[in-house]
């Protein structure tokens, strides 16, 4: 995900910010609005960061958005659908 994906969602994506930085305040990720040297500047002033140490997290955590979420607990995404085979092979 880039920073440009994440201005245009920023409404879904902030959530994710809450969970991973819960210091953040509501208001904090509404000044943000998912630009990312305001996002840099509220993490400095939340964690007590360094600007180079708030960016390096800030784009640790970018990443992680792009990587395949973790499977839910209870296995929900594998379980297949009623009435659906899983595919064999016949030989």
């Amino acid at each position: 995900m880039n920073w440009d994906q994440i201005e245009s969602n920023w409404k879904q994506v902030k959530g994710r910010f809450r969970q991973k930085w819960g210091k953040l305040t509501g208001n904090d990720l509404e000044q943000a609005a998912g630009i990312r040297d305001r996002l840099t500047g509220v993490l400095q002033k939340r964690y007590a960061l360094a600007k180079d140490e708030a960016e390096r997290k800030l784009d640790e955590f970018i990443r992680s958005l792009e990587s395949p979420e973790e499977e839910p607990e209870g296995g929900e995404r594998s379980a297949r659908r009623p009435g659906r085979r899983s595919p064999t092979s016949e030989r």
